[in-house]
C-alpha cells in the first residue's frame, strides 16, 4: 500500500495507475486532473520517473494543443507513436518534446463528468503503433482511475506539484550490491552511482560521493538534484529528460562549485539510470572508443546551450498558443517562474505616462497598488528605465537596486530582474521576476532571460490585441441579441447563448421572443453561417427583419418569406437557417415553420420526448423563394418546447441524428429541473468539458396555468 496523501487519503489512486502503468508495460505514467473550471490540467500523481522530468507540463491549458488537452476536448484516446505523429497533432508540443518516446492519453470519464485524463509513456524501442489489446490495456486503465475517483466522498485536491508513488508499491528500496561487486566498484578510476525511476540514488561509490563533495550516507535514498543542488539546473534537467524519456544514453558536462569540472555519462534502462563521474570533461581528455551504447563525445552539444535552446524553445512554443492577456500572465506565472526560480513576477504596461499593472503573482494587492500609477521615470524605477532605454536590469540584492535607483519604492523582495517588452521596435511593457532572497544572475541566465523577454513581448502585444477585439466583439453581439426577454402571462422561458470556444467569440446564432397579443408569441431561434463580424451583423439585419414581418401580423410562413425576400436585396453572400413558431396560449398549439433548421425537441406532460418531424423549406439567402411548409402541434400546459442550434448537436465523427436523440434522452430524464436548470444541464450534456466547437443558441419555452 503507498503513503496516504490528501489527495488519495487510501492510497486507491495511486493503486489504480501503477496498475495501468504495469498493465500497459509502460515506462512511466501520470494522471492529469481538471481544474474546477474545466480550463487547465493539472498533472497530480505519477510514477516511473521523477516530477523533475516532468516539470515543463505539469499544468496543460485544455485549450492548447498537446495529448492530454486533446484526449479531453475530444473526449477520445490519443496515440503518439512517433516525433511525426506528435508533429501532426501539435506542432508546438513536437517543439517542447524533442524525445523519441511513445505517449498513450486517454480521458478519464466517470459516471458523472470527466475528472481528467490517464498519460502513459513508453520508451522509443517499442513498436510506433498502438495495437488493439494495447488499447484496451489502457481504456481499462482509465475505467479504473474513474470508478476510484467517483466513489471519492469529497474531490481530490489538486496539487501544487505533482505527487510521486512507488512504480512496485509496497517494494522495499534496492540496497548496497553485494560487498564482491561493490569492491569492483570501488577499484574501478571513475565515480558510480545509480538512480531508481523517481530518481532516489539507490548506490554510491566512494569515487562519485567524493567528486560530487558528498558522504554516501548524504546521498543514499535522496534525489540526486535536491542534495546536490547544481545538478538540478536546466541544462541539467534536460539531460536527465533524454535519458528518462528516450531510454537512450546521454552525456553531461557539469562545473562543481567554484570551479571543477566534472562529466557525467548517464545509461537508462527500465529499472533505473546508471551514472559514471570522472573528473574533468573526460570526453575531451580521455578519449574512448565508440559504441551504440556510449554517447558520442564528438556529438555532444554544450549542455549549458542545449539546454538554454530547449528552455526557449519550450517557452517560445508555449507561447505562440497564448491568446488573451491572462493567458501571457498564467504562462509567465506556471512555467517561467519556476524555470528561473522566481517567487514573484508583475507584468506592467505605460498609460498616459503612469505604470498600470496588467497581471502579478506573489506581491499583495497593497504593494501592487503602492506600484500601481506611479509616473514612467527611466530616474525613479527601472520599469521605467527599461520602458526608456530597452534595455534589461538585473539587481542581485537590495543595495544593488538601491544605489541604481535611490528614490524607487522598494517592496519585501531582495533580487530582481527587470525585463521590458519591446515589439516591433515599441515598449509594450516590462515583465519583473523577483525573488525573496538574493541571486546573483549567472550568464546563462541573462542569456536566456533578454531573448524570452522578446518572445514575452510578441505575445502580450497580440494579446492586448486581442482583448480589445474580444471586448468589442463582445459589446457588439451583446447589443444584438435581446438584453431581456419580454415577460408573457403564462409562459415561463430560459434562453441561453454561447460562443465558440475558439475564434472571435461572435457568432451568428441568435434567438428572440416576440409578444404579439396576450395570448400569443412568437420564438425565433436561427444560425447565420460564419463566426465573424459580418456574420454578427448580418445576425443583425436578419432579426430586425423577423420582428418587423412578426409584429405586422404575418404568419410564420410569411415571415420567413418575407424575410428571404428582404435578404435577397442585401445580397449577404451567406446562408441563414431559422425556425419560427407561433405559440398560441390559449388554443395550446403551436404553429412551426423552419427554413433548414434542425427540428425542435418537444417534451410530452407524460414525460416523453418528441424530435418534431417538421417538414422543413430551403435556408434563407441563397436566392431560393418557395412556399415554406407549416406543421402545427399541440402544446399543452407543462410541456417544454425546446429550441435550439446546430451546435447543440454537431460533434466531429458522430451521426447528428443519434446526437439529437441522446439530447431528446436527457431532456427526458432531466425535465423535473426548474426551467433555468434544466437549460444548463442540457448544455453541460452536450458540452462536459466546456469546449464547444461552434456556437450555441437555446431556448426552452413552458406553458404554465
Amino acid at each position: 500500500m503507498t503513503r496516504p496523501s490528501r489527495l488519495d487519503p487510501a492510497g486507491l489512486v495511486d493503486e489504480a495507475l501503477v496498475r495501468a502503468v504495469h498493465r500497459a508495460g509502460a515506462a512511466c505514467g501520470g494522471i492529469y486532473l481538471l481544474d474546477e473550471q474545466e480550463q487547465v490540467l493539472s498533472l497530480a500523481v505519477m510514477c516511473g520517473a521523477p516530477k523533475e522530468v516532468t516539470e515543463p507540463w505539469w499544468r496543460v491549458p485544455v485549450a492548447r494543443r498537446g495529448p492530454p488537452s486533446t484526449a479531453v476536448r475530444e473526449d477520445r484516446l490519443v496515440w503518439v507513436g512517433s516525433q511525426e505523429d506528435m508533429a501532426r497533432l501539435s506542432p508546438p508540443s513536437a517543439a517542447t518534446l524533442p524525445h523519441r518516446m511513445a505517449v498513450a492519453t486517454t480521458p478519464i470519464r466517470g459516471a458523472y463528468r470527466c475528472w481528467g485524463a490517464l498519460n502513459l509513456v513508453w520508451a522509443a524501442r517499442r513498436s510506433p503503433r498502438l495495437g488493439r489489446r494495447e488499447r484496451a490495456q489502457v481504456l481499462s486503465g482509465a475505467r479504473d482511475v474513474a470508478r476510484v475517483l467517483d466513489a471519492a466522498v469529497h474531490p481530490p485536491n489538486l496539487p501544487d506539484t505533482p505527487r510521486v508513488v512507488p512504480v512496485h508499491p509496497g517494494a522495499a528500496r534496492p540496497g548496497q550490491a553485494a560487498l564482491a561487486a561493490a569492491d569492483l566498484v570501488e577499484r574501478l578510476p571513475a565515480g558510480a552511482l545509480a538512480l531508481d525511476r523517481e530518481g532516489h540514488v539507490t548506490f554510491v561509490d566512494n569515487a562519485a560521493a567524493g567528486l560530487l563533495g558528498r558522504t554516501p550516507e548524504q546521498l543514499l535514498g535522496t534525489l540526486l538534484w535536491e542534495t546536490v543542488p547544481w545538478l538540478g539546473d536546466a541544462s541539467c534537467k534536460e539531460t536527465y529528460r533524454v535519458a528518462w524519456l528516450g531510454g537512450a544514453p546521454a552525456a553531461l558536462g557539469v562545473v562543481r562549485p567554484p570551479d571543477r569540472s566534472l562529466s557525467l555519462r548517464l545509461y537508462p534502462d527500465a529499472s533505473g539510470i546508471s551514472i559514471l563521474i570522472t573528473p574533468g570533461r573526460a570526453a575531451e581528455q580521455h578519449p574512448q572508443p565508440h559504441d551504440a551504447h556510449t554517447p558520442d563525445p564528438a556529438s555532444v552539444v554544450s549542455a549549458a546551450a542545449a539546454g538554454r535552446i530547449h528552455q526557449l524553445m519550450h517557452l517560445a512554443a508555449s507561447l505562440t498558443e497564448t491568446i488573451s492577456v491572462q493567458d501571457v500572465v498564467d504562462l509567465i506565472a506556471e512555467l517561467i517562474m519556476p524555470t528561473f526560480g522566481a517567487d514573484s513576477m508583475v507584468v506592467s504596461t505605460a498609460e498616459a505616462g503612469r505604470l498600470k499593472a496588467i497581471g502579478h503573482r506573489g506581491y499583495d494587492s497593497e504593494v501592487i497598488e503602492r506600484l500601481e500609477g506611479l509616473p514612467v521615470d527611466a530616474d525613479l524605477t527601472p520599469v521605467g528605465r527599461a520602458l526608456a532605454t530597452g534595455s534589461p536590469s538585473f539587481f542581485a540584492d537590495r543595495s544593488e537596486l538601491a544605489r541604481s535607483h535611490p528614490e524607487s519604492p522598494l517592496s519585501d523582495k531582495h533580487a530582481w530582474a527587470f525585463l521590458p517588452l519591446i515589439a516591433s521596435g515599441r515598449p509594450v511593457g516590462c515583465c519583473v521576476l523577483a525573488y525573496s532572497h538574493s541571486h546573483v544572475f549567472t550568464a546563462d541566465e541573462r542569456a536566456t532571460l533578454i531573448p524570452l523577454a522578446s518572445l514575452i513581448a510578441q505575445a502580450l502585444d497580440r494579446a492586448l490585441l486581442y482583448d480589445a477585439k474580444h471586448t468589442l466583439n463582445h459589446a457588439l453581439q451583446q447589443r444584438l441579441l435581446p438584453r431581456a426577454l419580454p415577460t408573457v402571462n403564462g409562459l415561463n422561458v430560459a434562453a441561453r447563448y454561447l460562443p465558440a470556444s475558439f475564434g472571435m467569440d461572435i457568432g451568428g446564432d441568435f434567438y428572440d421572443l416576440i409578444r404579439l397579443t396576450d395570448t400569443t408569441v412568437a420564438a425565433v431561434i436561427g444560425d447565420v453561417q460564419g463566426h465573424d463580424v459580418t456574420a454578427a451583423a448580418l445576425m443583425g439585419q436578419v432579426r430586425t427583419a423577423i420582428h418587423s414581418h412578426a409584429t405586422a401580423g404575418a404568419s410564420p410562413d410569411k415571415v420567413l418569406t418575407r424575410t428571404n425576400r428582404d435578404l435577397a436585396d442585401l445580397d449577404p453572400g451567406r446562408f441563414i437557417t431559422c425556425l419560427y413558431a407561433h405559440l398560441d396560449l390559449a388554443r395550446q398549439q403551436v404553429t412551426v415553420a423552419s427554413a433548414g433548421h434542425p427540428p425542435p425537441l418537444l417534451h410530452h406532460s407524460d414525460h416523453h420526448v418528441q424530435v418534431v418531424d417538421v417538414d422543413p423549406g430551403p435556408p434563407l439567402g441563397i436566392g431560393i423563394e418557395v412556399p415554406q411548409p407549416l406543421t402545427v402541434l399541440p402544446l399543452p400546459t407543462g410541456a417544454i418546447l425546446t429550441l435550439y442550434t446546430d451546435g447543440l448537436v454537431e460533434v466531429p465523427g458522430a451521426d447528428i441524428g443519434r446526437t439529437t436523440d441522446d439530447l431528446a434522452q436527457h431532456l427526458e430524464r432531466s425535465s423535473d429541473l426548474p426551467l433555468h436548470h434544466l437549460i444548463d444541464s442540457l448544455v453541460q450534456h452536450a458540452c462536459p468539458t466546456g469546449q464547444r466547437t461552434d456556437d450555441i443558441a437555446l431556448l426552452l419555452l413552458q406553458p404554465t396555468t
